[in-house]
């Protein structure tokens, strides 16, 4: 099959390109936000507890998890499949070389990197405002595979990230006239490959998404801090590591030791620490939210 004429970019509206890969991390923000408002509002997940934030405080938070998945996901490309790019901010060639770190528009981000900004800015949120950390993480991450889902198809739609090569009769020629005349040759070469992206964004989007709704709302875990962090942690890691299995490694990161990917590498503490999070919460009972004080009663003079 060969790779359908998509174009990475939606609309010109004048000299601003409107890409759908900078579309799909809106819309996993914009959704996400939307779900997130949800499971706040359901009292009965969180019993015996409380939500452990307001719809207000979700509004200031989603500005911290959006820098946090941007600058994260940049930053750790750079620092775990590119790490030239710190080293050209000093020994780069011109000013477009020097910061390329900076050009997002240009491709590059990382997902682990993405988790860990985001971690970042949950855990700072939620210490400036005296909040559940735990908490906090379980409502974000239930609501991470809308986004990994988007990202992936976006992925697939620009024609980047692709498998290795197979005979599967689904497989896909990702080579078009648009990639050609882009890069001079088809990076991807001529033979088919697995569409990887589109295994990731069913499995890490579609089925992880299913996973932790039904742990959501069947089996009510965000009663117990960290229970839904450690699915997704778990979910994610082992999914991405099997399905890095066809998917072709990075230029450069295809010779690490024991044939793993780096994707292999960062998958797997992730899977640790998400099984320790997932006994944490199994072993700690729900402890009810403190009651709330009774507002007092104005005295009337005898």
């Amino acid at each position: 099959m060969i790779f359908p004429e998509f174009d990475p970019v939606l609309i010109h509206l004048g000299p601003l390109p409107i890409r759908w890969y900078a579309l799909a991390y809106v819309a996993g923000i914009v959704l996400g936000w939307w779900y997130a408002g949800v499971l706040l509002k359901k009292a009965s997940l969180w019993s015996p507890r409380r939500a452990p934030l307001t719809t207000i405080q979700l509004d200031d938070l989603i500005l911290w998890v959006t820098l946090g998945i941007i600058l994260g996901g940049r930053l750790g490309y750079a620092l775990f499949y590119k790490p030239v790019m710190y080293l050209q901010l000093f020994t780069g060639h011109g000013w477009g070389e020097r910061l390329e770190l900076f050009q997002l528009w240009t491709g590059g981000m990382s997902f682990h990197g993405g988790l860990l900004g985001c971690t970042i800015a949950v855990v700072l949120y939620a210490w400036r405002n005296k909040l559940p950390t735990l908490s906090i993480g379980d409502m974000a991450l239930a609501t991470a595979p809308l986004g990994l889902c988007f990202g992936r198809l976006a992925n697939f739609i620009n024609g980047e990230l692709w498998g290795r090569e197979t005979t599967v009769p689904w497989a896909i020629r990702f080579c078009n006239a648009r990639i050609q005349e882009m890069y001079g040759v088809c990076p991807a070469g001529d033979m088919p490959r697995h569409p990887s992206q589109l295994y990731e964004a069913g499995l890490e989007g579609i089925v992880l998404f299913s996973i932790l709704a039904l742990a959501v709302w069947k089996f009510r875990l965000l009663a117990k801090p960290g229970y839904v962090t450690g699915l997704f942690m778990v979910g994610y890691g082992v999914i991405r590591a099997s399905l890095e299995n066809v998917r072709q490694p990075d230029a450069g990161l295809d010779h690490l030791p024991f044939g793993l990917t780096m994707g292999m590498i960062l998958s797997t503490p992730m899977i640790l620490i998400g099984a320790w999070l997932i006994w944490r919460a199994w072993k700690t009972a729900p402890v009810p939210a403190p009651a709330e004080p009774e507002p007092e009663t104005e005295k009337v003079a005898a």
